[in-house]
C-alpha cells in the first residue's frame, strides 16, 4: 500500500497535465476560463462550494460518465474537501485523456477556513 501511495505522489510531481494549487492560485484561476469542478457528494455541495463549481460526486456510480462527458480540452480545477478524492479524481482525469487539470490539493476545508 505504501509503495502505491509513493507512485502515485511520484506521478503527481512529474505530471505535465496535473498541476496543485494553493488557495491564492485558486483565487488567479477562478477569473480564468478554468471550470470548477466539486467532487464532494451532494450533501457536502449544498452546504458551500467555491464560485460557480459544477459538481460531480467522485464517489457516485455515475463518476466516470459524468467526467468523461466533460471537453477534455478545457482546463479544469478540481477539489474535494481534503484532497483525497481529487487526488484519484485527477490521475483518472489525466488517465481519460484530459490536457490541463489544476488540482487544489488542500480542498474545501482549507477554502472555507478564515
Amino acid at each position: 500500500m505504501l509503495k502505491f501511495l509513493l507512485t502515485i505522489s511520484l506521478v503527481l510531481i512529474q505530471s505535465l497535465i496535473i498541476q496543485e494549487v494553493e488557495k491564492p492560485n485558486v483565487f488567479e484561476l477562478m477569473n480564468q476560463e478554468v471550470t470548477l469542478v466539486d467532487l464532494r457528494t451532494d450533501i457536502e455541495f449544498d452546504g458551500g462550494t467555491i464560485g460557480e463549481s459544477i459538481n460531480i460526486d467522485f464517489r457516485g456510480k455515475d463518476f466516470l460518465e459524468k467526467i468523461s462527458k466533460l471537453d477534455k480540452d478545457k482546463p479544469y480545477l478540481v477539489y474535494c474537501a481534503s484532497g483525497n478524492r481529487s487526488t484519484k479524481a485527477s490521475l483518472i482525469m489525466e488517465h481519460l485523456g484530459f490536457k490541463k487539470i489544476y488540482h487544489y490539493k488542500s480542498g474545501y476545508n482549507d477554502w472555507s477556513k478564515d
